[in-house]
């Protein structure tokens, strides 16, 4: 069986286009998390409030009816094209097409930025004030402050939730399977829903097991390799 996954190109095509999610949707996701936390941090009234607002969308994100929501949100006739029509631009195909088809899966990973968001505002909250304050004397801007204090001070929590939402990046499987049912040709045929047909749809269980452990080793591998390169951005 597992020479068999050598010459599936399915299987190697599921890799690839994981990877890719991977890569595209994590640091979308723990960007857009960590602006939010930050400006939440601030001073703001009603933080509370926007707080638990955006956090809703975690514990809802990964559900059936929320991934059906999206479908028909990115569909041929949905609110997107409508809006894109209103702005003067074409209507497009973005679940018919393999270039445009990742992105509306991205941006719904990214619509789920609330418990990363939560993580970094506690980690934010954390940093004592009087930093702020010296870099401010010294003639530090909000953007010199952010990158030489927010950010160091930050990384140990960034790679627990870099290593925490790439897992979960690896193991996506209800928006293919319910969005574009990995198409259109394969272009999001993720790794977990190639599991998932082997062993429900062509009844191929053990192979379905073999790629399973395979995905287990790429996980710990890209783990390890996160664990290793912190050594050069986390500040202990």
């Amino acid at each position: 069986r597992y020479i068999k996954m050598l010459s599936d190109a399915r299987f190697l095509n599921s890799i690839r286009v994981t990877f890719l999610y991977v890569f595209a949707s994590v640091p979308v996701k723990l960007i857009f998390g960590l602006l939010i936390a930050y400006l939440l941090t601030r001073n703001i009234k009603g933080t509370t409030f926007f707080r638990s607002l955006y956090y809703v969308p975690s514990l809802i994100g990964g559900s059936i009816s929320i991934a059906l929501v999206w479908r028909e949100l990115f569909s041929k006739n949905g609110l997107v094209n409508i809006f894109l029509e209103r702005l003067g631009a074409p209507a497009l195909s973005w679940f018919g097409d393999q270039k445009l088809v990742m992105i509306p899966l991205v941006l719904m990973s990214a619509w789920q930025f609330g418990s990363a968001m939560i993580i970094f505002a506690a980690g934010i909250k954390e940093i004592p004030a009087s930093y702020y304050e010296a870099a401010e004397i010294d003639g530090a801007n909000k953007w010199q402050s952010f990158y030489k204090i927010t950010l160091p001070l930050l990384s140990p929590i960034i790679l627990y939730s870099l290593v925490m939402q790439t897992i979960a990046a690896f193991m996506t499987f209800t928006q293919a399977f319910i969005i574009t049912q990995g198409g259109p040709n394969d272009a999001t045929n993720f790794y977990a829903l190639y599991v998932y047909n082997q062993a429900f749809s062509f009844n191929s269980m053990g192979y379905a097991s073999a790629i399973s452990w395979i995905m287990l080793l790429i996980m710990g591998a890209v783990t390890f390799l996160i664990f290793k390169s912190s050594k050069k951005w986390v500040v202990v």
